[in-house]
């Protein structure tokens, strides 16, 4: 599907171009597109630099968590769990402590730290993949429930939010909240419906309720805190567990007598592959994405909504907010950007703003997560990853509209 997907964009870019250029006379539409495509290459290139240094810190740790048995103890944990979601894994491989990593690192808005974590359990999926050009369905398990984008610590929304000056950074903590419940859970039933599943398996449902009462525990008891003190604990939060995982590591890794520097050395070199290796699946992707912004075809799309919102006497406030929503399956950094130019155009308080910032946070770069983790192992057919990681996107998307018309309407 991704070879389909990619090319939809250079033609659907080429009509929109032809269009604009036919009917409205603008010929320098063209140049845009050529001049998006350089630019694309060139932010590839930044981006895979920036992932050197990531990569090589954090699989140089991963390493020692590795020798160190953390990755072993939490495979043992989760296996009777992931036995059932994922019954093509063994029980107690590598890769289910590696998945249980990347989801907390996803949980505390730690994205830094979870995608070298993530590419590690994709690697160890792959190991077990008899067709290693297909995506397993493990892999797209893990793939598709790492899109759905579980974040209930969104830090880096807050940073931005008080950087735009908002009088309340965390205004929109609770919201981001709801709607990457709603985008995660929608994620797992749909990869469950297409793999036939047994959610109701006794282990499952324990392990889900369980899951659900603590987390609805947790929701409860951070919502009786201050705005001062529900931002101060955010921070504190994502910082503590940041370094605090990094100490572990060594100091479980000092314990069992694990050669800590030669094994981070060790670790690291493989960041240099990784890296190397995602450089053309970057480039091809960022690219197609800057020809279609440059077209104008994501600017005909808005207008059309903005007319269907109209002519159903719906409130039109929330399509100021869909360039943010519209781009970030594509592209973290564009979605970011239109984040950040809503927040400066109508305020960093105002309804479109505050909407803009929750999708931001409930939803992922579906493509560019495709691209960077079944690229990193050579997956070419993702067969139903990308339709249940878009349905995931498009169920973050509603439940933020619905969630902030809630809130702040």
């Amino acid at each position: 599907m991704l070879n389909q997907v990619w090319l939809a964009f250079f033609l659907v870019s080429a009509v929109t171009g032809a269009l604009r250029w036919l009917a409205g006379g603008h010929a320098e539409v063209f140049s845009a597109m050529v001049g998006a495509l350089f630019d694309m290459a060139r932010l590839s290139v930044e981006l895979m630099v920036l992932l050197f240094g990531t990569l090589t810190l954090w699989l140089g740790l991963l390493r020692i968590a590795e020798q160190a048995g953390i990755v072993r103890g939490l495979a043992w944990l989760l296996g009777p769990l992931f036995t059932r979601l994922m019954p093509d894994v063994p029980r107690g491989h590598p890769a289910i402590g590696l998945i249980t990593l990347n989801f907390a690192a996803n949980a505390l808005g730690l994205d830094n730290t979870a995608t070298p974590i993530g590419l590690r359990a994709m690697r160890e999926l792959q190991s077990l993949n008899p067709r290693p050009e297909t995506a397993t369905n493990a892999q797209i398990l893990f793939l598709v429930l790492n899109a759905s984008s579980l974040t209930v610590l969104p830090v880096t929304i807050f940073m931005y939010r008080a950087q735009q000056g908002a009088s309340d950074p965390t205004l929109v903590f609770l919201p981001i909240l709801l709607a990457t419940c709603v985008s995660t859970l929608t994620g797992l039933l749909s990869v469950a419906w297409c793999q036939r599943l047994r959610l109701g398996d006794p282990v499952v449902l324990a392990w889900l309720l369980s899951g659900l009462l603590l987390f609805g525990g947790f929701v409860a008891l951070l919502a009786t805190l201050s705005a001062a003190a529900l931002a101060a604990l955010s921070s504190l939060m994502g910082n503590l567990a940041l370094f605090g995982v990094i100490i572990a590591f060594l100091l479980l890794g000092a314990w069992k007598k694990v050669p800590v520097y030669e094994s981070f050395i060790e670790g690291a070199r493989q960041g240099f592959d990784i890296a190397r290796d995602l450089l053309p699946y970057l480039v091809a992707m960022l690219c197609a994405v800057g020809v279609l912004r440059a077209s104008g075809a994501l600017d005909a799309v808005l207008d059309g909504i903005r007319w269907l919102a109209h002519a159903a006497n719906w409130d039109t406030r929330f399509v100021d907010a869909l360039p943010t929503a519209l781009v970030k399956p594509f592209s973290g950094s564009a979605a970011r950007a239109m984040m950040l130019d809503t927040m400066a155009h109508f305020g960093v308080d105002s309804f479109p703003a505050l909407l803009a910032a929750t999708m931001q946070g409930s939803t992922e770069t579906t493509f560019y997560v495709l691209a960077v983790y079944f690229g990193a192992v050579g997956v070419r057919r993702a067969r139903h990853a990308v339709g249940c990681a878009l349905l995931a996107d498009l169920a973050g998307v509603l439940a933020s509209i619905g969630v902030c018309y809630w809130f702040f309407a």
